[in-house]
């Protein structure tokens, strides 16, 4: 593993005095919120995650780009929308997301809009199942200005990988990863923090220890490992891991099976960070992943008017008389755990 302080160096250059002070109105109104209990929303996003596409490769059953069942519309980003959502945002904005549903590298123009948002010093992050990152594509990545790439690697051999991302190939993803660090040596660049995300079910919780020494020998900056969310738990599912650190889920005396943490009535994430659409919806996080709280419209009206808005206002107000009552909080743990 590479030195994990370039990272937090990295992200650290790109504060300004105008992003730091937005930073520190935003965390005072979501302290000053739970201190009277009222919502109070001083400031703009400091991190926001916008979709580039809800196309995807694999069939990955918990996720539904995986099982073609959105109900909302679905398509790629407009890149002209995008650079204007960035130039609306970027001088109080930190930390951009390329990623909601969907595989990003499916989208033709993805990097370019990598270096749009670098070019404003905006700190750039994407996740990827990886099965795009050929010689071209590895190189393109690391000269866009990529800032972070989260792999998706939820197996270290074919035969486990392929039960939970169904339709994908371990060997380009692993290819994928060594094409990305060759660049990085040969261009003599410190970016992108390349992540190998684990995402812990009952199939792959056996092979964690392989998984750290895959990405040494690989020569990656970092292993997440992260809980896995299901939408069938009540009565069990085969994908809630027996090794209880890593399930999001418990069993009940009576059999059935409910989150394992409490819901608190708040929410950092409703404070800090929103989701945007590839077609310009507004919503809170990225549990809606069916957009069906919709904040707002970009299309139609600017993002400061949204962020501030009688619909946020309200949403932000029903977090506060209990989670357990709106349907995407309801299997959040706020946010999912994830162990380094």
């Amino acid at each position: 593993m590479n030195n994990p302080w370039n990272d937090s160096l990295n992200f650290l250059k790109k504060m300004t005095l105008r992003r730091g002070w937005n930073f520190a109105i935003v965390v005072a109104s979501y302290y000053v919120t739970r201190l009277l209990r009222k919502p109070v929303q001083w400031g703009l996003p400091v991190m926001l995650s916008i979709e580039p596409t809800t196309a995807c490769n694999l069939r990955c059953p918990e996720c539904p780009s995986g099982l073609r069942a959105f109900t909302r519309n679905t398509g790629n980003l407009k890149t002209d929308f995008f650079r204007r959502v960035v130039d609306e945002l970027h001088p109080d904005l930190l930390y951009l997301y390329f990623y909601f549903q969907g595989e990003p590298y499916i989208h033709p123009q993805f990097l370019d809009m990598v270096r749009y948002a670098h070019e404003r010093n905006l700190y750039t992050v994407t996740s990827t199942n990886g099965h795009f990152l050929d010689d071209a594509r590895a190189r393109q990545t690391v000269e866009s200005g990529l800032d972070r790439l989260i792999i998706s690697v939820d197996g270290t051999t074919q035969e486990t990988y392929a039960q939970y991302r169904i339709g994908g190939q371990l060997e380009q993803v692993l290819q994928g990863a060594r094409n990305v660090v060759a660049w990085k040596h040969r261009l003599k660049s410190k970016r992108p923090h390349i992540i190998f995300q684990f995402l812990v079910v009952r199939p792959n919780e056996h092979q964690i220890e392989d998984l750290y020494r895959l990405a040494k020998e690989i020569g990656v900056d970092a292993v997440k490992l992260k809980t896995a969310q299901v939408y069938n738990y009540k009565h069990g599912n085969p994908l809630i891991p027996t090794r209880e650190r890593f399930a999001r889920y418990r069993q009940l005396p009576d059999g059935s099976w409910a989150p394992r943490n409490s819901l608190n009535n708040h929410c950092w994430k409703l404070w800090h960070a929103c989701v945007v659409t590839w077609d310009g919806l507004v919503v809170p996080c990225c549990f809606d992943k069916d957009a069906t709280h919709r904040m707002g419209d970009l299309k139609t009206a600017p993002f400061r008017e949204i962020w501030q808005d009688s619909a946020y206002r309200n949403f932000r107000r029903q977090i506060l008389k209990g989670r357990s009552a709106i349907d995407i909080c309801t299997n959040c743990t706020e946010g999912c755990k994830v162990w380094a």
